[in-house]
């Protein structure tokens, strides 16, 4: 049962983490409807991140070399109006900035108590109108080459508000681009860059919060992971394709949908 757990979860994350519809969301309601556990489920969270941080890296492996040579080239002082690689570089690690402030100085305050149904009924809901007014009100004109500071700084906010589950990252952080005049599918790329930093940070303050390895049952976590892994990479592609195309609508509705068959669950358990 926990090797089919684990590959449900992985599913689910390697999905979720890239739609916008919550991965953490999901993963909440599906430890708390089928009571799944792992030791600490919020390791076991971490660790499906840690499977669609390499599915990031896989899929964005030509944009990552060119963002580690725009990184060192940024200690030459370069003119960030005709050195795009150091300009994308400067954006990311800006975008990555209010992330790290938040997760090492706010979400600890939290506790677990973010981590409940009732949050995520709440979140699912509210970041649904969000996409609603984000596809009424932006233009979706900028490509992601035209992108100030100040846009990373507000989407990278944006990412923060994404550590309270139901939120999803690229979802808000995809309204924020729009907000900002992007096109869909370029503030959904931009959202993908400035995750990888993000998540990998969660994955190391996680690995390292770890009382002991030695409870970890490996075979589960290797197959959540696995699932994970080959279902994110599926997922970043469906959601580049479709952004491209079409309005967030759809998800919208799809979050609506899940956060009132949660409250009809919370109704009658």
């Amino acid at each position: 049962m926990q090797l089919l757990n684990a590959l449900i979860a992985g599913l689910i994350q390697g999905l979720t983490e890239f739609l916008p519809v919550s991965s953490s969301g999901h993963l909440v309601l599906f430890h708390e409807v089928f009571g799944f556990e792992f030791g600490d489920n919020v390791f076991f969270d971490v660790a499906m991140h840690a499977a669609t941080l390499a599915a990031l890296v896989l899929f964005f492996r030509r944009e990552v070399v060119v963002l580690v040579r725009g990184f060192f080239r940024l200690f030459k002082r370069p003119d960030l109006k005709s050195d795009l690689e150091a300009r994308l570089a400067l954006l990311v690690m800006a975008g990555s900035v209010p992330v790290v402030l938040v997760g090492a100085l706010v979400y600890p305050l939290l506790g677990s108590g973010v981590r409940s149904v009732p949050v995520v009924i709440t979140t699912l809901a509210v970041v649904a109108l969000v996409f609603f007014v984000a596809e009424r009100f932006g233009r979706r004109e900028r490509m992601m080459s035209t992108m100030t500071a100040g846009d990373a700084l507000l989407i990278g906010a944006a990412q923060s508000v994404a550590l309270v589950p139901g939120v999803s990252r690229s979802g808000i952080t995809i309204c924020a681009g729009m907000a900002r005049r992007l096109k869909r599918d370029e503030a959904a790329r931009f959202s993908f860059l400035i995750s990888i930093p993000a998540v990998a940070a969660a994955v190391v303050k996680s690995s390292l919060e770890v009382e002991s390895w030695a409870a970890v049952d490996w075979r589960v976590l290797g197959l959540g992971f696995l699932a994970a892994l080959l279902s994110g990479l599926f997922a970043i592609r469906i959601l580049l394709r479709f952004v491209g195309r079409h309005p967030l609508h759809v998800f919208a509705w799809y979050r609506l949908a899940l956060a009132a068959a949660a409250v009809a669950w919370l109704a009658l358990r």
